[in-house]
């Protein structure tokens, strides 16, 4: 394999929102391994109980499904981003706050990420040539223009 050319575990990761959906399951998994902490001030009542359980697999499984439905990623990301903040009230502070940040920002980055956009380093190199022909031309018309 020549070193320019991605792997294909590279290939396959470019084309979708992956860290965007690896936060939010990571975030997911946390906030319910601090449901299980043996804390003598974690309390479940009724209820809020199951809603402590419910949300974070439910951010676990659409972390899963941003990674391997990046078509619907808009819809995952805003309904883990929503789910997360829910976390808040019924899993013990969004997972000591940890699991909650881990789920903002994997949905922030889920909700940003564009599948059309070239490569950043392509951007770089072209900001940093000088402008060509075609650039000088187009500025010359419209100096005389005015």
């Amino acid at each position: 394999m020549a070193a320019d050319q991605p792997s294909r575990f590279a290939a396959w990761r470019g084309g979708r929102p992956f860290w965007g959906g690896l936060l939010v399951t990571l975030g997911g998994g946390e906030i319910i391994l601090t449901e299980w902490a043996p804390l003598g001030i974690v309390l479940h009542l009724g209820l809020m109980g199951l809603a402590g359980y419910l949300l974070p697999a439910l951010i676990f499984v659409c972390g899963v499904l941003i990674i391997y439905n990046p078509t619907q990623r808009l819809f995952y990301g805003v309904v883990s981003c929503l789910l997360t903040l829910g976390t808040w009230i019924t899993s013990n502070l969004g997972g000591f706050v940890v699991g909650m940040l881990l789920g903002i920002v994997g949905s922030a980055l889920t909700v940003g990420w564009m599948p059309e956009q070239e490569p950043r380093r392509k951007l770089f190199r072209r900001r940093n040539q000088p402008p060509g022909p075609d650039f000088d031309a187009a500025i010359e018309g419209t100096i005389r223009r005015s």
